[in-house]
């Protein structure tokens, strides 16, 4: 039987695994919100802190009875990823205060380097979803440290960002989040981008949404404070509490979803683009099929002028980023 004639309740009693590399706030979270969906039979968690990843499989083993059944392990052998169906990879170091993400790119690289290799052996046939920042650069890394086919590892990307700007929208217009259609595209970072033109709020676009009195609800001020907001809430976080890991931890566990589940799911993930309207050899975020291989065909949403000059500006940031790092 093929994975496209399964139901749903079959494909979650399929036994699968997702691995966790990194066991701090957002490996341990994304753990927790995995548990919670029942994403996987097994979840196993790899940190090299040998004490802190068996106290977070301890701690999230005692909860089980109050999830869907699955099994917890935790382990500073790498070899606890044996044979998983998904990596995610959430080590690296940790951003700072009014610290970018492109700051963190030398010493997440070379963690990138150090452990990388080892999960191709241990899990060959696994989907890599890279989370640790600065995402974009850290996949392209990746991706020539490991080999892989770009179909089978790819990074969150601006999914996150997405939510972000859904739920800004929706509290500016006063609908739901899950009825805002919005996708942020580029960089995991400063130089992301809103997609307006191709908003919609259900079927309405959102640049004709009116308010009750008949006003246009989004002019031109009212955008750039929502995609200034988009862009600065990761850094207002982390001032606050030190980390971001919650919606993180969310965002990753619906990716995983729709690889585990073969979804063909559009979601915003930072993949390598050879010729997306032009960009190529860079990772970066826009729209893309996800399904049970990995990230499939880049979906060619239509852009203005000023999104797609936008986009190719945040291609040739992040690639000059790579560069500084030799790659």
């Amino acid at each position: 039987m093929t994975v496209e004639a399964l139901t749903d309740d079959t494909r979650r009693r399929r036994r699968t695994k997702l691995g966790i590399v990194g066991a701090g706030a957002v490996g341990a979270t994304l753990a927790y919100a995995a548990l919670m969906r029942g994403v996987a039979q097994t979840v196993a968690l790899y940190d090299v802190n040998t004490a802190k990843v068996r106290a977070e499989a301890l701690d999230l083993s005692h909860g089980i009875q109050f999830v869907p059944m699955a099994h917890v392990e935790g382990s500073d052998d790498v070899e606890v990823l044996a044979d998983s169906d998904v990596v995610v990879f959430t080590a690296g170091a940790k951003q700072k205060p009014g610290q970018s993400r492109l700051d963190l790119a030398e010493s997440t690289i070379g963690i990138v380097r150090s452990i990388l290799p080892r999960l191709v052996e241990v899990a060959p046939d696994a989907v890599h979803v890279m989370v640790t920042n600065p995402v974009d650069v850290v996949t392209y890394a990746a991706l020539q440290i490991s080999g892989l086919p770009p179909a089978r590892l790819f990074g969150s990307g601006t999914v996150l960002d997405s939510s972000r700007l859904r739920f800004l929208l929706a509290e500016h217009i006063g609908v739901a989040a899950q009825s805002v259609h919005a996708y942020v595209v580029g960089e995991h970072g400063d130089s992301e981008l809103p997609l307006w033109d191709s908003a919609s709020v259900g079927s309405v676009p959102l640049l004709r949404w009116r308010t009750p009195d008949g006003a246009v609800a989004l002019d031109a001020a009212a955008r750039e404070r929502i995609a200034a907001d988009v862009v600065q809430s990761a850094y207002r976080v982390i001032e606050g509490k030190g980390a971001t890991n919650y919606a993180i931890g969310l965002a990753a566990t619906r990716i995983i979803e729709a690889v585990l589940y073969d979804e063909h799911r559009i979601l915003p993930v930072s993949s390598l683009l050879t010729d997306y309207y032009g960009i190529g050899d860079v990772c970066l975020s826009v729209p893309a099929i996800v399904h049970a291989g990995g990230v499939g065909d880049r979906v060619e949403v239509p852009m203005t002028d000023a999104e797609l000059g936008g986009l190719r500006a945040s291609a040739e940031a992040v690639r000059a980023t790579a560069r500084r790092f030799g790659f």
